[in-house]
């Protein structure tokens, strides 16, 4: 499970280290791709083939699902990890979620999400307040 927060920086080449935690599971590939909030999405090859075969089956006929496929795949970039654990961030990838020097890189579970540090800051701080609240209608229910 792809789990924490890492505050790397970006290199002068558009370069990013993974965190070590995440490296054996992105080793072999991954897709880096638009997330939502303006972040990037690093999923495992396998995460992201799963991902994708349950969107290849919304129906062509649905303008939404052929908006989000687009999106999503258009800005899409397959990588391998250099020896180093590194990645290359492409121009347009780092320009979509502003992607400055400080970075912010998290665990999701299944996927890693890569926001400019200081628009994750500002994020997390907004949505503090309202976490709690909201966990009856996003957790089911059972006991801590």
């Amino acid at each position: 499970m792809l789990l924490g927060t890492y505050t790397p920086r970006l290199d002068d080449k558009g370069r990013l280290l993974l965190p070590a935690k995440f490296r054996g599971q992105l080793a072999s590939g991954l897709v880096m791709t638009r997330g939502q909030e303006r972040c990037l999405y690093l999923l495992p090859m396998e995460e992201f083939r799963r991902m994708y075969e349950q969107i290849r089956l919304a129906p062509v006929t649905s303008k939404q699902s052929r908006d989000y496929l687009r999106v999503l795949l258009s800005g899409a970039s397959d990588e391998i990890p250099d020896k180093q654990g590194r990645i290359s961030i492409p121009a347009p990838l780092r320009e979509y979620a502003s992607l400055d020097r400080d970075l912010a890189v998290i665990g999701m579970g299944t996927r890693v999400e890569i926001w400019d540090g200081p628009t994750w800051e500002a994020y997390l701080a907004e949505q503090e307040s309202g976490y709690a609240d909201t966990a009856e209608e996003v957790l089911p229910p059972f006991p801590f």
